[in-house]
């Protein structure tokens, strides 16, 4: 499955839910999905808070893919095509010093 089917079936996911419906109590706004993106970023980074490895690697990728729906769905919403995005992020940080 590539990224433009996973993000559909993400998509047909929080349809089915009704998150997208106008009186929605979880409204799917890029401000309300960003700060959703930071909070799940945050359950990663718990995994490693005293150690340096998960405790339980199937927690961790769960959590990993909680980061990567809805950073796929924020980047859909905004219509940024993150396919693209990130390979022209490769491309720019392949010529970049650091």
């Amino acid at each position: 499955m590539d990224i433009r089917e996973l993000t559909a079936e993400m998509h047909r996911f929080v349809q089915a839910k009704g998150w997208y419906a106008a009186d929605s109590p979880k409204p799917q706004t890029p401000r309300n999905l960003a700060a959703s993106l930071a909070i799940e970023s945050a359950e990663v980074l718990e995994h490693f808070q005293w150690a340096e490895g998960p405790a339980a690697r199937d927690d961790l990728a769960g959590e990993l893919a909680d980061v990567m729906l809805y950073l796929m769905q924020l980047a859909s919403i905004t219509g940024i095509d993150l396919e693209a995005a990130v390979l022209d992020k490769l491309k720019a940080n392949h010529d970049r010093t650091w």
